[in-house]
């Protein structure tokens, strides 16, 4: 069944995916990740990319199922093994600075009612195989981008209460909306877009805050920023110099955080589905920078499990404003896609650092990066706080403080 209404909305899809998204250059390698489930995206895209020029694309295949399989029937002293080749392949790519398009169409609740250790056992054994690869995304090595697309599984858990007959296609209205694909130009739409998303960011590396607080139901959250950092939000540019778009959609400006300055506590404002097991109605609270006691109502064991992974683990990566009224969020929705979720809230993320977001960051090593306030890890995973009583201060150096969002919206 297909969720799309016509090939040429679907076409219109993988060209903001290869001119937006990657912004392919003629005679790049194009490298696609993505489930067998969206095979006709991939398509699309391979056309798309061959008409911007490209000289090859490889397309580098996967299928969730069986991963479920794996849970229910590997032996568990086994789960730690990883197709080392996948990860090598990928690095090796974005080292010759050709781009990569992720395609993630997991069905949120996949996992639910297996062992949380195995579920956590595999993703901890993929996290660090894909560590060189994940480092040269984070460093914006060559353009990437991840996008989505619907697929039974996610569209059941999406719209529940939907006729099964259309739960795909009101998926897919819901992704073509919020991608601007109902704009007489998506590309164009999207370049207007970046730009306002830029303005955001720059007007917020004026005001060199050296915190944020944030504030609202079950949320009493200080988090600190690193000294040098930079706000970054919309586009970036590549280490070839290629400016592209690394989420499709994106409505979220984000910073470097301080790892040893988080102090309060926070509750999720949306469900983290995390390598297939849903997580929801969690709390977590931190201390200096470490997260210190959590609880949740549904997956609480994969999430202690999550910060257990590695020390910088327990620690945030990142912290990201999004208005409430963002058109993911004017949906309505839950997405269980955290690419979807977090564009719907301001949100944080436990693990890893962007280099990108410290005054030059990529030329630092780990140690200096770390030295700066950075965090280390092989994860980084974002979950969502923002809603539409929230509120969030700047805290300068001095301890002085000013509105940034009030109820979910931005105040400048």
């Amino acid at each position: 069944m297909q969720a799309f209404s016509s090939p040429t909305e679907l076409q219109a899809y993988a060209d903001v995916i290869v001119r937006v998204g990657v912004n392919l250059q003629t005679g790049q390698r194009l490298l696609v990740r993505a489930d067998l489930q969206t095979v006709d995206l991939v398509r699309a895209v391979t056309r798309s990319a061959y008409r911007a020029g490209a000289r090859f694309v490889d397309v580098v295949w996967n299928d969730e199922q069986l991963g479920l399989v794996r849970l229910q029937e590997a032996s568990r002293d086994s789960l730690e093994q990883v197709a080392a080749w996948q990860p090598q392949l990928t690095a090796a790519h974005l080292a010759a600075g050709d781009p990569l398009v992720s395609i993630y169409a997991a069905t949120p609740t996949l996992f639910a009612g297996q062992d949380p250790e195995a579920v956590s056992t595999t993703l901890r054994a993929a996290a660090r195989a894909s560590k060189p690869a994940s480092d040269l995304v984070q460093r914006n090595a060559a353009p990437w981008v991840v996008v989505s697309y619907p697929t039974p599984g996610w569209a059941a858990a999406v719209l529940p209460a939907a006729p099964e007959a259309s739960q795909l296609s009101r998926l897919w209205h819901a992704i073509a909306a919020t991608c601007r694909l109902d704009q007489p130009d998506p590309v164009a739409a999207w370049q207007q877009h970046v730009q306002a998303l830029e303005a955001r960011a720059a007007y917020m590396n004026e005001r060199r805050y050296a915190a944020l607080h944030f504030s609202g139901p079950g949320t009493d959250l200080t988090v600190g920023l690193v000294a040098d950092h930079l706000w970054a939000g919309g586009g970036a540019v590549s280490e070839g110099g290629i400016p592209f778009v690394p989420n499709l959609p994106t409505e979220e400006i984000f910073t470097l955080p301080h790892h040893g300055r988080a102090d309060g506590f926070m509750r999720s404002s949306r469900p983290l589905n995390y390598g297939g097991e849903l997580i929801d109605d969690f709390t977590i609270h931190f201390s200096q920078g470490r997260v210190s006691d959590l609880s949740a109502a549904r997956g609480e064991a994969t999430l202690r499990r999550l910060i257990e992974t590695d020390p910088g683990a327990a620690r945030l990566g990142e912290v990201a404003l999004v208005a409430a009224s963002s058109p993911v969020g004017r949906t309505g929705l839950l997405f269980a896609n955290t690419l979807f979720d977090e564009n719907a809230a301001s949100h944080l993320a436990l693990g890893n650092g962007y280099r990108a977001c410290v005054r030059d960051g990529n030329s630092r090593d780990d140690e200096q990066f770390a030295a700066l306030g950075g965090n280390l890890s092989v994860v980084h995973v974002d979950f969502m706080l923002g809603c539409a009583t929230m509120d969030v201060d700047g805290i300068y150096a001095d301890d002085s403080s000013e509105a940034v969002m009030r109820g979910g919206e931005w105040v400048f």
